[in-house]
């Protein structure tokens, strides 16, 4: 395994240059190995466990969904107030930050970044969640692709770009996702499904937030300092990626489903006027026929 280490990491000083020092040593990052059998392992289970689950009854989960919901709502709360502070005591520049500038506050970004890598390999539990629940149809494209690039993706960005421009996907994602598992906290309370209005907004909120950070990414492009930008055209690249799978999931979850309420609400109304026609007419009718009688 070690000569396995060795030689990839030597692969990736090649193609992408030498890595920031200033994570040498930390958990998960020293080998690209760990974070790739994770995510195939992830990938396995995704294929296996509906096939497991399949004559099984499906699991409640439903106090530890709490617990994990709760959690992760915290942590992202966490990681969103220190990115922020982070980037005010750096001074960091919205339109191009590079990764050695920022002083003492460039080590707070790493280590909460680091915090963020992690949190993608604890999110896995989304899906197995949907797995043991048997809510298979949650376990879209869309959310396994998202879910196994991440880690990954930021697997990378530790390691050689690990603060500097690459703290504003981060920090919206963070709060994003602090509006996101405090919905999925609480919807596991049956009591309070009924007061759950707002995960229509958490996804335009997703889109929103991969706009601006285009947006944000690309000023590192037009405007350029001294971070890489190849991981700003990559950046670019994954989140129109996103853009179009996400964009994807609103139109079929909620522009689909409104037009066929209104289908149904339309459809619905005519059955009920035709009824009122229909009984106002037989009503007439057996006015009429009275009348022929008593003539």
């Amino acid at each position: 395994m070690e000569l396995v280490d060795k030689t990839i990491n030597s692969y990736f000083d090649v193609w992408l240059g030498p890595r920031d020092p200033r994570v040498k040593g930390w958990l998960l990052l020293e080998n690209y190995t760990p974070t790739f059998i994770f995510s195939a392992l992830y990938l396995l289970i995704v294929w296996l466990g509906p096939k497991y689950m399949r004559n099984k009854q499906p699991f409640s989960c439903r106090g530890i969904l709490v617990i994990y919901n709760l959690g992760l709502t915290l942590l992202s709360l966490y990681m969103f107030y220190e990115l922020v502070t982070g980037v005010w005591e750096g001074g960091y520049n919205f339109f191009c930050q590079d990764t050695h500038s920022g002083g003492e506050a460039d080590m707070k970004i790493i280590r909460v970044l680091w915090w963020y890598y992690f949190s993608k390999l604890i999110e896995f539990m989304d899906t197995f969640f949907f797995i043991l629940r048997k809510n298979n149809h949650q376990i879209t494209v869309l959310h396994v692709y998202h879910h196994a690039t991440m880690l990954n993706i930021w697997w990378f960005v530790m390691n050689w770009v690990p603060c500097g421009h690459s703290y504003f996907g981060a920090t919206l994602n963070s709060f994003i996702h602090v509006l996101m598992y405090s919905y999925y906290g609480l919807s596991a309370v049956p009591a309070m499904r009924p007061y759950l209005w707002w995960k229509k907004y958490i996804t335009q909120g997703q889109l929103i937030q991969f706009v601006l950070t285009i947006f944000q990414t690309s000023c590192g492009v037009v405007w350029p300092c001294a971070f890489p930008q190849g991981w700003l055209y990559f950046q670019i690249s994954y989140m129109i990626s996103l853009i179009i799978l996400f964009t994807n999931f609103y139109i079929q979850t909620y522009n689909k489903k409104a037009s066929s309420r209104r289908k149904e609400y339309q459809n619905g109304s005519t059955a009920i006027v035709n009824g009122y026609t229909n009984s106002f007419s037989s009503l007439e009718n057996n006015v009429k026929q009275r009348k022929q009688r008593k003539d």
